[in-house]
């Protein structure tokens, strides 16, 4: 029992080694497509593949038979690079809503304040 766990942690050592290859590696299987850079993970159907733009990875795109996908939107792609530009595009909109939402959150808490300071004023006088 205890070689057979070992066993199965070498195992996912070894795969994990193999599939978080950075795209720089000599054995990881990278198409470049600029300013893309997709590197193969794993899988048979779908493939799947880490999206790199610059030295970042932005996401995962899959390979099936007949199309491309990104795994945040319900569209099928011809090529990978339509799936990366939809899944960076995607990213894109996910941080400017992102910071939209704190710069609302910080506004609320200074009218709170302002708020706080002038109950404060009325019940004082």
């Amino acid at each position: 029992m205890i070689t057979t766990l070992s066993l199965q942690h070498t195992e996912l050592e070894e795969s994990l080694d193999k599939i978080l290859l950075p795209p720089t590696d000599p054995n990881a299987e990278v198409q470049e497509i600029p300013p893309y850079k997709l590197v193969y993970v794993n899988g048979a159907c779908p493939r799947i593949y880490r999206v790199y733009k610059g030295n970042s990875m932005i996401g995962v795109i899959f390979q099936y038979i007949t199309h491309w996908s990104n795994g945040v939107d319900s569209l099928r792609y011809a090529e990978s690079v339509d799936a990366a530009v939809g899944l960076d595009q995607f990213m894109k909109v996910a941080r400017v809503s992102k910071a939209t939402m704190e710069q609302l959150a910080r506004e609320e808490e200074l009218l709170d304040k302002e708020f706080d300071v002038l109950s404060e004023r009325l019940v004082a006088a």
